[in-house]
């Protein structure tokens, strides 16, 4: 063995030791709890090359020695694989998202998953409208001179909105606009939906044209308006579990933690294909620099419908978040893509 990869055995062990106890890692306590292959003595020339190189640090006068932000990034880098999980715990994922009863309902028990299952703070994003396609478009008569639009998504996802018409309509005028929007609309992207609905002035009778204009505004405002901005969370109280991994405040954290943007950008930002993790200081937000992200995309093949992932503190168990992680995107994925 060489000497970077015992260094890389002493660094792992120093982590692992120090995720299940919260106390700094002695060179004696590695000796004793783990088969290192070496002496006492050479473990501890390690450790100082470790520290030298930042990778661990002394929080105060012990012996022992805790992982700095580089230290878990470099564990993080050379984890060759996510600890996997057992079969009862993948048929519990799947049994309890199963029982989902719509996208609301999908997303709340993905969030209470996630935090039993990693014992962090779970986020979900809702799926990004504009990576989805129209399964429906409802056209709603509530009133001489008002329609409801209600467009619902592959994803489960329904959006809303009532419009003003410049004109009453008939239940013949609402039965045909239904039946052209679902004609031009379903099944496409959201993405492709205002190259189409640029057309359909074309394909309606003349007395419908400024009914249609307006229907046409409504559902471009429903897609630039970013709905989709939207993100649940779940177990924030975890965090209050790990006082001592927050010494001076948990409240940045929680401050931080409160703004959707914030959020967003810690588990929108990601495919499905790799899990994501930011440990400390590279989390953008001051807030959050005690904190690390496991995060990932949920969807179909390669295509992120939206994110989700845990937040908790650097010192947490990188192996089994980023497992369950990966494991629940899978099973959302699954789920949305065949709903």
């Amino acid at each position: 063995m060489s000497s970077e990869d015992r260094k890389l055995d002493v660094l792992r062990a120093i982590v692992e030791d120090y995720v299940s106890t919260n106390d700094p890692v002695g060179s004696k306590a590695l000796s004793e709890r783990h088969n290192l292959g070496v002496s006492p003595a050479t473990i501890r020339n390690d450790m100082a090359v470790l520290e030298e190189e930042g990778y661990i640090a002394q929080p105060h006068t012990s012996a022992g020695r805790v992982p700095t932000d580089k230290g878990y990034r470099l564990f993080v880098d050379r984890l060759s694989a996510a600890k996997p999980l057992s079969a009862p715990e993948r048929r519990a994922i799947q049994s309890f998202l199963e029982g989902a009863a719509d996208l609301d309902d999908v997303l709340r028990r993905t969030v209470r998953l996630l935090a039993q299952l990693t014992h962090q703070m779970a986020v979900v994003q809702y799926p990004t409208l504009t990576r989805s396609a129209v399964r429906h478009l409802e056209v709603v008569d509530v009133g001489s001179h008002r329609l409801m639009l209600v467009l619902i998504t592959d994803t489960g996802r329904v959006e809303q909105r009532v419009l003003e018409l410049p004109v009453a309509v008939c239940d013949e005028d609402v039965t045909e606009l239904r039946r052209t929007l679902n004609m031009h609309l379903q099944g496409r992207r959201l993405a492709e939906a205002p190259q189409a609905l640029a057309t359909m002035l074309d394909v309606v009778a003349p007395a419908l044209q400024p009914v249609m204009t307006t229907i046409v505004a409504g559902l471009v405002e429903t897609l630039v308006d970013q709905p989709e901005e939207r993100v649940m969370t779940g177990g924030t109280a975890n965090l209050t579990r790990s006082a001592l991994d927050f010494p001076n405040s948990l409240h940045p954290v929680l401050q931080a933690l409160e703004e959707q943007v914030v959020l967003l950008r810690l588990i929108g930002e990601v495919d499905s294909s790799s899990v994501l993790v930011r440990i400390g200081g590279e989390n953008t937000h001051e807030g959050l620099h005690r904190t690390s992200v496991v995060s990932v995309g949920y969807g179909a093949g390669d295509t992120a419908l939206g994110g989700l992932g845990v937040v908790g503190p650097t010192r947490m168990d990188y192996a089994g978040n980023m497992s369950a992680v990966r494991a629940v995107a899978r099973y959302v994925g699954q789920m949305l893509a065949g709903s």
